[in-house]
Parts: C-alpha cells; structure tokens; sequence
C-alpha cells in the first residue's frame, strides 16, 4: 500500500473536504498552447523528459460505444464529467453488511479530459476481437477464482498478487501512479512506483537478447524520432503479467511492446503504447495515455499482500480441501 495514502487519512479532514472537492485541471489533447514554451533539451540535445510524472486521467479504457468514432469530447461534456468526480468525492460509511474498501474520495479523483478513450486504434476506440486461443483465455479467466480453484500453489496466483511485477504497459490504477525518468546519452531509466520496478532502457542499436532469456519487464531498446523516444519491447516472460483489464493477466511471450514518449508542453507527456500479440488478438491496437508532472515524490511501495495474505490464501485452500476430500487441480 502506498504511503500516500496513509499521509492522506492524516490530513485534517476539513482541509482534505476542500481539496478533494477542488475542480481539477483539464487534461489537453494537442501540442502546447503555450506560445512562450520551449521544449527543453539535455546538453546532448534530445528532449528533456526528466522528472516524476502521474498518469492518472478521467479516461475510460475503451470508449462507450454510444460515441462511435467520437474521438473527443464537447466543452461541455467535459465540464459534466468535471463535475461528477466533484460529486462523487465524499467519504461515505461502506454499505450495511460490507466489509468495505477504499471509496472514490480516498482514489486520486482523475484529471478531466476531451480524450474519450484511452484507446485510440481502432478507430472505434475498443479492443480488437480476440482470437480464439485468446478467447479463450479471457473466459477463464471470467470465471470467480472460487470456481475455478486455482489455488493449488502459489504459482497460480499472479505476479502482482505475488508483489513481483505488474508488467508493462502501466495504465491508469487507484493508487502508486508515479514513475520517476532519468536519462543520460546512452540509457533512459524508469522508476516505477507501483510494485518499485524499474526499467533499465539502452539508447543504442544493439539488437535484442537472445529469444532464449525472457523477462517480467521484457528486453528494451529505444531510439530517438525526432523529438519523440521510441521503446521497443520484446522477449517477455510467458507467465508476465499483462494488461490487467477484464482479468485478462499474462502474456504468451509473443507480445511486441512500441512506446512512444513525446513531451507536448511544460507539464505533459503523451504516452503511446501500440500492442502487437497475434495470438491473443487479430490486429495491433494502440492506446494514448497523457502523463503529466506533479510536485509528489516518489513513495515506497510496501506490498504486504505477499507476506501475510498468499499464505492464508493458500492455508484456507488446504481446510477446505480437507472438508471436501478434494484437492485443487495444479
């Protein structure tokens, strides 16, 4: 969990009301409209894109299907979903019978946005179909954890669960959204604060390690076009873990991973990322997620989910296998 949170319940809770009720700013969709901005560069030259970045956006994954090819919002749209994040930040008790959870006033409340999906290819800015290896997968993967008794091992639990890895590409979450850059000629590192990964990335043509070695994060290379990098990830581990939507979790290892950071303005970078796994989808698809500076440090992530509740997890499966004389399928 991350320390932000619990600097946040510290907080006077009158000062905190104001706060989280405060409009927030509106994400903006194309280059700076600041005609003073210069874009800064590193004394080699190429754009600084240093600094710790958020990438929390009010921006559905996909786009609602009443929008059709609607890229953007209105003005007015925008100013309605300004709104109801305000709206929608109150701290209330959890329902009667509930054993509660973290409600929308303790989740970083989203920056509003004309963007109306974070998918943007294609262009209805949905998923592709999946292919029926990949159907698959997503249907079991549908089915409650409790039916499907996959608690045979702790292998069977994921990588995040595990507090190991939660892969790349990082979209929007509830909490630990920062990611810190550092850069010199000939490396660009990422520090992740989610799961406290981070990403070691060459600027050089060296080609990829052998398919052999494969990794949680995958084997990356970038490269500069014009003023945006270019990260092109490959040699993901089989079992890494992927996209975590619609608890579709894990890659085949055939994944193709092309980021792409431009900075647009003072505060803002773009985040593209294109998806290319022909055994789980028909096409490539592509998602632009728009990161922008903060003020906030970098904080520990402290998973205690790995030392106290995969073990419970695990003993409570064994009472039950007992009970029933049946043991979980490994």
């Amino acid at each position: 969990m991350s320390h932000r949170f619990l600097a946040s319940i510290a907080a006077p809770a009158t000062a905190v009301a104001i706060l989280s009720l405060a409009p927030a700013p509106v994400v903006g969709q194309g280059r700076s409209a600041d005609a003073d901005w210069t874009l800064p560069r590193t004394a080699d030259g190429r754009p600084d894109l240093q600094g710790i970045w958020s990438n929390v956006a009010a921006i559905p994954f996909e786009r609602p299907r009443a929008l059709g090819r609607r890229a953007t919002l209105t003005d007015e749209e925008v100013a309605k979903l300004a709104d109801r994040i305000a709206a929608g930040r109150i701290d209330r008790p959890p329902a009667k019978g509930s054993a509660g959870n973290y409600n929308k006033f303790w989740s970083p409340p989203g920056r509003p946005s004309a963007q109306s999906s974070l998918i943007i290819d294609p262009p209805d800015g949905r998923l592709p179909p999946r292919t029926p290896y990949g159907q698959r997968r997503a249907d079991i993967r549908a089915i409650p954890r409790i039916e499907r008794l996959d608690t045979g091992d702790y292998a069977d639990r994921d990588l995040w669960e595990r507090c190991m890895s939660m892969g790349v590409p990082r979209l929007p979450g509830g909490y630990n959204n920062n990611i810190q850059i550092f850069q010199t000629p000939d490396h660009l590192a990422i520090l992740i604060e989610m799961v406290h990964e981070v990403r070691i990335i060459p600027l050089d043509p060296h080609p990829h390690i052998t398919p052999r070695i494969r990794q949680y994060l995958g084997d990356s290379r970038g490269y500069w076009d014009g003023d945006t990098l270019v990260v092109e990830t490959t040699n993901f581990a089989y079992d890494a873990h992927f996209f975590d939507y619609r608890d579709f979790r894990g890659s085949t290892g055939d994944l193709h991973l092309v980021e792409r950071f431009t900075r647009v303005d003072a505060d803002t970078l773009h985040y593209e990322f294109t998806v290319t796994e022909p055994t789980t989808f028909i096409r490539p698809w592509t998602a632009m997620v728009p990161i922008t500076k903060t003020e906030e440090p970098i904080f520990e992530y402290a998973c205690h989910e790995g030392n106290r509740a995969l073990a419970n997890i695990l003993r409570g499966a064994r009472v039950q296998e007992k009970v029933s004389g049946e043991r979980a399928p490994r």
